[in-house]
């Protein structure tokens, strides 16, 4: 497994989950200063940096994309793929096609996460479900065309009335026979949803293709209560050699942050 740390440049997100809000140079730069394999980007748009651009900064601090994240579409548009206005779904899947395009180029997956919205008043459940499995499919199919997956998040019950946890996220793909999806496990929200972390990761196996590694507060790994170790262990039990990525507060500030989510990963690891 290898690590990866989170780098924002949505200023809308400031206040967000996110280790680094510097420019993304001194982010790349920070990144390797402490030691990580990764980054993961969350970027205001698809063309904010060119993936040019963004080869040349990871070559420079040895570091890998991990993922790409679109969480902008929805903290900066206002935009979900179960919008009941057709004209905004298709606008919210055509920003989610840019940033598939973005991290393909880079050989990272993008990330599926708060647009995949909510469902209430005229949307009942099922309809919500089918335009995001609609959806799924198309970005799936995009996504591969890149050699990359696309990733789901099952967020927790204050972010989202659709998909809540790993068990979840497996029966919606099986169900809509979805292609090239695969499940983001973020530790922060399997705490709220799941009954056992280490189990629903178990159970969940090789759908896993990203990990968040947060502690129970969403603060790095070690601030909170979380037991990280056997969550690292089923992990590996199911064959998982992908990144534990640090979407976290950067508190009490970014370096003390990063300092102990790198040091958590590594006795984690060891």
């Amino acid at each position: 497994m290898k690590s990866a740390v989170t780098l924002a440049q949505v200023a809308e997100a400031r206040a967000g989950p996110f280790v680094f809000h510097h420019s993304l140079p001194e982010g790349f730069a920070k990144a390797r200063s402490h030691g990580f394999d990764g980054v993961e980007l969350f970027l205001p748009e698809p063309d904010f940096i060119s993936s040019e651009e963004t080869k040349a900064l990871a070559s420079r601090h040895d570091l890998l994309i991990a993922a790409v994240g679109t969480g902008a579409g929805m903290v900066r548009h206002g935009l979900s793929l179960t919008d009941p206005r057709a004209s905004k779904r298709r606008e919210a899947l055509d920003f989610i096609l840019g940033m598939i395009d973005f991290g393909g180029r880079l050989g990272a997956p993008a990330i599926l996460g708060s647009m995949q919205g909510n469902w209430s008043g005229e949307v009942h459940r099922a309809q919500a479900l089918e335009w995001l499995a609609q959806a799924l499919r198309t970005a799936g199919k995009h996504a591969e065309h890149h050699g990359v997956c696309f990733l789901l998040e099952p967020l927790n019950r204050y972010e989202t009335n659709l998909i809540n946890g790993l068990t979840q996220g497996v029966r919606f793909i099986e169900e809509y026979k979805l292609e090239n999806i695969f499940l983001l496990a973020d530790l922060f929200h399997m705490n709220i949803e799941e009954t056992n972390l280490a189990q629903a990761i178990l159970e969940a196996g090789p759908q896993i293709g990203h990990v968040h590694f947060a502690d129970s507060n969403r603060w790095a790994m070690g601030f909170g209560h979380t037991d990280p170790h056997p969550i690292v262990a089923s992990l590996k039990q199911i064959g998982y050699k992908g990144f534990l990525s640090a979407e976290i507060f950067p508190l009490p500030d970014p370096e003390t942050c990063a300092a102990q989510q790198i040091e958590a990963i590594k006795i984690c690891l060891a």
